[in-house]
């Protein structure tokens, strides 16, 4: 019979296995003779049971795990493969791992012990003390509000705008000639960005002219001598690449709208590139010099020091006991990003927050009970291992959108994945990376007579998971959270590894849930969407490059288009012209009179019901030379 591991006396709260499981309990049903003078081995111990089972009442009946045992046991070879999955009887637990800053140096004759783990414990034995800790506990609360009160309620609420503010919406966004997004001109603003906005970047193709854009910030203009931006811009990215804010630590400018403007220039500056419109847009803006705003810098950099700094010293010197430690990391991981590194809007929303915080709580608690509570407490005698393991790896988690911004995966969609450049090799990556840890971790499990247990419950959450994504009319989303709680349960191990996965994990879930809430894992399509291409029909021009006619100016000229086909649910057209609309209706042709001539223009077409349009066309072009060019086809 084996002996249960020594590190089964540990204290409950770190051991799987009870006081009553040891001797015979186990061992007698599966791994201990009978009193029949039979040698018992690990071949016949399913032979043993079926003999047992036959000597019971016919009439009772037969439980399915003792079923599935007598199958296994009339098969060599599924019963090898069997008992090499079972792993060990009686269950145990792994040892401690043994603290690798103590260690012994030998030179000639003489060895010399290295002992900076215990070295450590006593000098800041007097630092441990629990009222210490409240103290301490209650001054970096005063401190945290302190930073969180000058990152973003020192400014007025209304200066803040997002990475991705602009003027002017996407498509028909602001309806016919615009009138839903005017004033177009004489009117200020001012305004503070946050820091890092040069990395946030469309997660969709956007068509400015006949020009696709994707993955980059969108700046059309800045190039000539007034640097004019087109209202579509992102307004945050156009201030970094003029010099007004920095990436780093954001900023307040200043814009003005000036309205009508022709032949939007190219601009490279500062690490950003802008695209060129060569024809005319209504609503335009230029940055002033100075602005009226104060406090703008943004603290987060500041506020990630001040918070590593605090969970070191946690976990080296104060040393709490490990759940307490554990609390501490869950609360300022979360409050640092719903508050700094990735707020759900700006200023942050503390109602939001709160309302994430609670049921964030419960989930917490269930990875204490799950994971943290084995393998935490076997690091308590070497504190700096602890911080090394747990802390480097939680906050990569944390940060997950700025440690993960590289990658070129946005959301697990095949769409998101295929269109993006590298996606496909990144996914490809991830999954063996994913692989490897898995195998390992199934190992480790397999160690400890565990690995049934754990390998019913994901074979059942993988059903669940199977029956969800057949549901009709929903789409599986896995978000960045929900692959943190699925993969915890399986780290509960008092290895190095685990406690790794462990950190990184709870950094990746407070990153979801303080960031963007608990989010269904079942979405509908338009949920995904965005501002991505429905898949609807697309109308077509009659008007082409053979039909149209360049000797007739172009006052006096007029596209044409085919009419609806029959039995479409569609009722009429929406036209765009330089990216602007400016017929909505069921006519199927369009008069040029009122276009600017000697410039380039551009048209996009689509069907409409009630009201609400469809995907566009591309655009078709027409130059100043009269030469008209067709649009490519596929929506824009």
């Amino acid at each position: 019979m084996a002996e249960p591991s020594t590190s089964s006396s540990r204290s409950g709260a770190s051991s799987r296995l009870s006081s009553t499981h040891v001797g015979r309990s186990e061992a007698t049903t599966l791994d201990e003779p009978s009193e029949r003078p039979v040698k018992f081995t690990p071949a016949n111990s399913f032979d043993l049971e079926d003999h047992q089972l036959a000597s019971q009442s016919s009439t009772r009946t037969v439980p399915w795990g003792s079923r599935f045992r007598a199958f296994v046991a009339k098969h060599q070879r599924l019963q090898r493969i069997w008992l090499y999955i079972r792993g060990p009887r009686p269950k145990s637990d792994l040892p401690d791992p043994t603290p690798w800053l103590n260690f012994h140096l030998y030179t000639g004759r003489k060895q010399y012990g290295v002992a900076l783990e215990p070295a450590l414990i006593r000098c800041t034995r007097p630092l441990t003390h629990p009222w210490l800790f409240v103290i301490l506990a209650a001054g970096y609360i005063i401190g945290f509000a302190f930073f969180a009160r000058a990152q973003s309620f020192l400014t007025p609420a209304d200066s803040f705008i997002g990475c991705t503010a602009t003027y002017w919406a996407a498509l028909d966004g602001c309806g016919l000639d615009g009138v839903n997004c005017m004033p177009f001109s004489n009117s200020t603003f001012d305004f503070r960005c946050p820091a890092q906005c040069s990395s946030v970047v469309l997660q969709n193709p956007r068509t400015v002219g006949d020009e696709q854009v994707d993955f980059v910030p969108l700046i059309v203009g800045g190039g000539d001598a007034d640097h004019t931006y087109r209202g579509d811009t992102f307004i945050c990215a156009a201030a970094e690449q003029a010099g007004l804010i920095s990436d780093r630590k954001g900023g307040c400018a200043t814009l003005e709208l000036v309205g009508n403007f022709t032949d939007y220039l190219p601009f490279t500056a500062h690490g950003l590139t802008s695209i060129g419109f060569p024809s005319v847009f209504p609503l335009s803006f230029r940055f002033l010099p100075t602005t009226s705003l104060h406090s703008c810098s943004d603290l987060r950099n500041e506020a990630l020091a001040f918070n590593v700094l605090i969970t070191a010293l946690i976990f080296i010197v104060l040393r709490p006991k490990a759940i307490v430690a554990f609390w501490c990391l869950v609360c300022i991981g979360f409050w640092h990003v719903a508050l700094f590194s990735q707020p759900m809007a700006s200023p942050p929303p503390l109602d939001d927050a709160f309302q994430q915080f609670l049921p964030a709580l419960f989930v917490a608690y269930a990875f204490w009970r799950l994971a943290f509570r084995f393998t935490m407490p076997a690091f308590r005698k070497a504190p700096i291992e602890a911080a090394v393991w747990y802390l480097g790896p939680f906050w990569v988690g944390v940060l997950t959108n700025i440690t993960m911004d590289k990658i070129p995966i946005d959301r697990l969609t095949a769409s998101d994945i295929t269109q993006r450049p590298g996606g496909l090799t990144a996914l490809i990556i991830i999954v063996l990376i994913l692989l490897a840890i898995v195998i390992n971790q199934v190992r480790v499990i397999r160690k400890t007579g565990w690995l049934p247990h754990y390998l019913g419950w994901y074979i059942a959450g993988g059903l669940v998971v199977v029956v969800l994504s057949q549901l009709p009319g929903l789409e599986l989303r896995i978000h960045h959270y929900i692959i943190a709680m699925v993969l915890m349960p399986g780290t509960g191990f008092p290895t190095r590894l685990s406690a790794i996965y462990q950190g990184f994990l709870l950094g990746m879930f407070l990153n979801g849930v303080a960031a963007f809430g608990f989010d269904s894992v079942l979405q509908t399509p338009a949920d995904l969407q965005r501002d991505a291409p429905l898949g609807s029909d697309l109308p077509a021009f009659v008007t082409n490059s053979t039909t149209y006619n360049a000797s007739i100016p172009l006052q006096n000229q007029t596209i044409f288009w085919n009419s609806i086909p029959d039995g479409e649910n569609w009722d009429g057209f929406a036209l765009l012209v330089d990216d602007v609309e400016r017929y909505v209706g069921s006519a199927l042709n369009y008069s040029l009179a009122a276009l600017q001539p000697g410039i380039i223009h551009f048209f996009r077409l689509a069907f409409t019901s009630g009201g609400t349009a469809g995907d566009f066309t591309k655009a078709a072009t027409l130059y100043p030379n009269g030469s008209w060019v067709d649009p490519l086809p596929g929506p824009s």
